[in-house]
């Protein structure tokens, strides 16, 4: 498989929204959006990339995870002029969705990282650590699941948006300390 095409032909945040979300839906995601606050030094993070960084992404609009996530790539994008995100419906895609199964299962958000030449840096999804361990809490042992999230937003979000922040940071030190990378920038 192409993976970098996949990423070429992908879409851009809102394109992808405008195309397979219902009113509703993209309302979701842009209140969602709306909660992700970055700190000044996640955001001088993010302007210090100096590579060329592809994700793509593997969604559904209809996705709860990806509703909790996804928002965040797109602030990330908006920080760094380095970071570019194409978006793909998992539903759209039948060998995507094939080849990135996580557990065996047909998991989103997933994201592929590339280089500047369109080489796979490594891949990542479903859910953060963060989530996961919140989940954990309130799944497993004395904890009971309400389900009921109340008015304070998602309280698990800074630690999600951090998750990704590592991650995307992860990326971005092995592509700036690529000796063929460093090689070609001269650096």
């Amino acid at each position: 498989m192409d993976w970098f095409k996949k990423y070429q032909d992908g879409r851009s945040y809102q394109d992808f929204l405008t195309e397979f979300g219902t009113a509703d839906q993209i309302t979701g995601w842009n209140n969602y959006r709306a909660q992700i606050r970055l700190s000044d030094s996640q955001s001088e993070l993010l302007k210090s990339f100096n590579r060329q960084i592809h994700v793509l992404c593997m969604a559904g609009v209809w996705c709860g995870d990806c509703v909790q996530q996804c928002p965040i790539f797109d602030v990330f994008e908006e920080t760094a002029s380095t970071i570019h995100v194409r978006y793909v419906d998992r539903d759209e895609n039948a060998e995507l969705k094939e080849a990135l199964t996580i557990c065996g299962g047909a998991r989103v958000p997933q994201v592929v990282f590339f280089n500047e030449d369109g080489e796979v840096l490594g891949r990542n999804g479903d859910r953060t650590l963060s989530r996961y361990r919140a989940m954990a809490a309130s799944q497993i042992g004395a904890a009971c699941p309400t389900g009921i999230l109340g008015d304070s937003g998602d309280p698990v979000l800074s630690g999600v948006v951090q998750d990704w922040l590592n991650e995307f940071e992860r990326m971005h030190w092995i592509c700036r300390l690529s000796p063929r990378l460093r090689q070609k920038h001269n650096d």
